[in-house]
């Protein structure tokens, strides 16, 4: 299901203005929000994210149509589905200025929820690609995701679900598609937002809920040998919420702690999503 604009959009299709820039120059945010029971989860985190990062640009966007049109695409879809909003900065002359005046484009997707997803475990596999902290796109769920398609692709390629992604100095940052967490004893640890991490959703709720689970939450760099030493090692996104990383580059990482599945069910909880 496609709505363009506030309209929906029969089979898919629509005219689209081949000067936009979100396709010309990749000029543009994205949300991903899953929607459990009708409800799209955590809607307010999501639209803070897409406003405090469309400021950083200085793009336009109306959040209350913003979230109009996610809780219109959440009550049509009769089944647990993935809504995607995308706006683009919109038509403009040819080259980099930004232009003043311009009307954004908007696009919100729904799609069903993928079988199988939820907090489902990944396998890991360090590539080549790295996150740089100096650079807008690490921090931003940016049009321009080229890094992330590429990495996510050689990590597949090479046998993994998804891949470990270190930052220009050589130190754990992310995944393609998610952040990371390590567990040593009762203390979970993540990177910082100035190591090239996205500010996600899911990584903000954990740090929260760690404190009520009788959790200690760092923010701190990591060393990929770090997550070998590690109890449990998992990652979290909006869509998959919480998952066990098994292995890294072929070799086990533990799984010998109880905060993974309890940090589970209390992201679950939060999010409306299914036991």
């Amino acid at each position: 299901m496609l709505r363009l604009n506030g309209a929906p959009v029969d089979g898919g299709r629509a005219g689209f203005d081949l000067a936009d820039r979100g396709l010309t120059l990749g000029d543009g945010l994205f949300e991903t929000i899953p929607a459990f029971g009708g409800r799209p989860a955590l809607l307010t985190r999501h639209l803070d994210r897409l406003k405090a990062a469309a400021a950083e640009i200085r793009l336009p966007v109306d959040r209350a149509f913003c979230e109009a049109e996610a809780l219109a695409l959440a009550a049509a879809v009769e089944s647990d589905c993935v809504i995607r909003l995308t706006v683009t900065r919109g038509a403009g002359a040819r080259g980099l200025a930004i232009p003043d005046g311009g009307e954004p484009t908007v696009i919100a997707a729904a799609s069903p929820y993928p079988k199988g997803a939820l907090n489902a475990p990944i396998r890991l596999a360090t590539v080549a690609v790295r996150r740089n902290p100096t650079s807008f796109a690490s921090r931003a769920k940016t049009l321009s995701y080229l890094d992330s398609v590429l990495a996510f692709d050689a990590a597949r390629r090479a046998g993994a679900d998804d891949a470990l992604m270190l930052n220009v100095a050589g130190r754990v940052a992310s995944t393609a598609m998610a952040n990371l967490f390590a567990v040593f004893g009762r203390t979970v640890v993540t990177p910082p937002v100035s190591e090239g991490v996205l500010p996600g959703v899911i990584r903000a709720l954990v740090l929260e809920v760690c404190a009520g689970l009788g959790l200690k939450a760092e923010e701190r760099p990591l060393a990929a040998d770090d997550l070998f030493r590690a109890d449990a090692v998992f990652a979290t996104n909006s869509v998959r919420l919480v998952m066990p990383a098994t292995a890294l580059d072929g070799r086990a990482l533990g799984g010998a702690s109880d905060a993974v599945g309890r940090l589970r069910a209390a992201v679950a909880e939060a999010c409306g999503a299914p036991a």
